[in-house]
């Protein structure tokens, strides 16, 4: 490669891939690349999840190095095999594999006291009787320094013997921590005398009762990443004040490796909140139907709306790694899916709001097929045989009585195409007592096989449609933005039913879809022509599909990218 060339290619890097490649280069590890996906096992995956996912696997493929999959399971109290088990499935859904790369902060919890023992024994370490909340009264503020601890000043005798007792279990849950000790005036307050282990007499998913005491994450997460090697540990901006705590662990104990800690913008997507505290809530108090619930940001939701992993890849790709917080808009999102399912879904014929039509001049008891393009952007995708008969069904919003002089739709007088099948002119307009139209009476041109005008005439209108006697019922759940604002994390001071938007669900059960859609299994995602993309839920039965409305097929920025000087 050319000067030139590696010059362009290092401009194209963003910072972060640019920090890995000038280690390369200057042959820092050893030539080595080793990054790590680090989730607490306390929570389903969220969209956020997925940017340092990519981010974190991606640069390890990139550079030819490798990249572990560790579970910081610091605290038994809020984790479960659940968590561990989705966690995995929703990695692999996203398209990337660790290998037998897996790993958990509890494989060391023996190293890591150790480390503790060793920070008491250079007295860099003491163990505290004050409560936490006391610890937090005597933290002090921006303008005064914090009040060292009244056991501060313990021998090292002292600290570890009650550090070993502490570990025995003597103590009651509450009574005891460990703490660093390095500096109560410290501008960063994760430097002040920090919390390093603290008792919790809760069993663990995976050492059960083996451990009362428990390091804090800040104490684990930079050693385990330093006892796996880890050269570069890639996390979030909300962990760059916790960097100088990271940094001097790593230099205050004995530890294998240095890791450098790199801090980039999280993925924050519009109108959405990815707290997991008000996740749980959600799902607690009932707003939604549990962490799947398709308007959830959890990567287990996307999956159940018919997201593909294809998609939030690309979205993560499009958003970039950058130093600053910004909230990515929802509709980039959507544009992402819109391009990759184009190229992959089928399209189906379905009818939202049925309005029965009857063909007058159609034989009784015929039924013809016409080919249908499974889809128009591959090539390979073939075609299929729908059925029609003297009885269908259009989208009710495809007839007007009075309509507007650019409406190519259906009135009395007007002359459509239906898709695949023939021209069709409506003559009639049936209606109830109650004055609303309950079946339009047309007649077809038996010339037109195919939608083709025989004489050349001019059809602007084209709509779908089901053949009645064929079509199956379908419920179709239309889901919107879960919240009203766009940026929902601001406003967690009022009542969380003022936030949500109460159109987030629609359920319609009046659809009608053809027979090939029946039997879909969950997960299938295609498009209803005109309509949407849309995927089989799991909630459907045998004769009973439900579809959920993945996203419409306006792409509003799209568009606005093409408009863009």
């Amino acid at each position: 490669m050319s000067p030139e060339a590696k010059e362009a290619k290092a401009e194209s890097l963003d910072f972060v891939r640019r920090i890995v490649s000038d280690d390369l280069a200057a042959g820092k590890n050893e030539g080595k690349v080793v990054t790590r996906f680090p989730p607490e096992p306390n929570g389903y995956l969220h969209i956020g999840h997925a940017k340092s996912i990519c981010l974190n696997f991606g640069i390890a493929a990139e550079f030819g190095g490798t990249y572990n999959l560790r579970f910081d399971d610091t605290n038994p109290a809020a984790e479960e095999v659940e968590y561990v088990d989705a966690i995995q499935e929703d990695i692999r859904w996203l398209g990337f594999d660790w290998g037998n790369r897996l790993f958990y902060a509890s494989d060391y919890y023996e190293r890591l006291y150790g480390f503790a023992v060793e920070l008491i024994e250079k007295e860099r370490a003491f163990v505290c009787d004050l409560s936490l909340d006391e610890i937090a009264a005597r933290r002090g503020d921006t303008e005064v320094p914090g009040q060292n601890s009244p056991c501060r000043d313990r021998s090292v005798t002292e600290n570890l013997d009650l550090f070993a007792r502490m570990r025995a279990g003597e103590f009651p849950d509450g009574t005891k921590t460990l703490r660093a000790k390095i500096d109560m005036a410290h501008p960063n307050f994760h430097m002040r005398d920090p919390v390093l282990y603290r008792i919790k007499k809760v069993p663990h998913h995976r050492t059960g009762d083996a451990w009362v005491i428990y390091p804090m994450y800040d104490f684990a997460h930079p050693l385990s990443d330093a006892l796996e090697g880890i050269t570069h540990s890639i996390c979030t901006l909300e962990f760059e004040t916790h960097r100088p705590l990271y940094d001097w662990l790593i230099a205050n104990v004995s530890v294998p490796a240095r890791p450098r800690q790199i801090e980039f913008a999280r993925l924050n997507l519009e109108g959405v909140l990815m707290s997991k505290r008000y996740m749980l809530r959600l799902v607690k108090e009932k707003k939604v139907s549990g962490w799947d619930d398709p308007r959830m940001p959890t990567l287990r939701a996307f999956r159940r709306r018919g997201v593909t992993p294809e998609a939030i890849r690309m979205l993560c790709e499009k958003v970039g790694v950058s130093k600053f917080n910004s909230l990515t808009e929802n509709a980039l999102l959507e544009h992402c899916i819109r391009e990759d399912l184009n190229k992959r879904a089928p399209r189906f014929l379905g009818v939202m709001k049925p309005l029965k039509v009857t063909i007058m001049n159609y034989p009784e008891g015929k039924v013809e097929e016409f080919d249908a393009v499974n889809n128009p952007e591959d090539d390979r995708a073939g075609k299929r045989k729908v059925a029609f008969g003297r009885e269908i069904f259009v989208e009710a919003s495809d007839f007007m009585e009075n309509p507007p002089k650019k409406f190519h739709r259906l009135a009395v007088g007007n002359e459509v195409r239906l898709r695949y099948a023939y021209l069709v002119t409506c003559r009639e307009a049936v209606k109830n007592d109650r004055g609303k139209v309950i079946e339009l009476r047309c007649t077809y041109d038996p010339d037109s096989r195919g939608g083709n005008s025989p004489d050349g005439r001019k059809v602007r209108g084209t709509i779908h449609w089901v053949s009645a006697e064929h079509a199956v019922k379908a419920e179709i759940r239309l889901y919107d933005r879960l919240f009203v604002s766009d940026d929902p994390a601001k406003e967690l001071d009022k009542d969380l039913d003022e936030l949500l938007n109460p159109d987030s669900l629609i359920v319609n059960r009046e659809a009608r879809v053809e027979p090939a859609l029946e039997d879909f299994a969950p997960g299938v995602t295609f498009q209803f022509e005109r309509t949407g993309y849309f995927c089989a839920d799991p909630d459907s039965k045998p004769g009973a599909p439900v579809f959920n409305r993945t996203v419409a097929l306006r792409d509003s920025w799209g568009k606005k990218q093409q408009n863009s000087p």
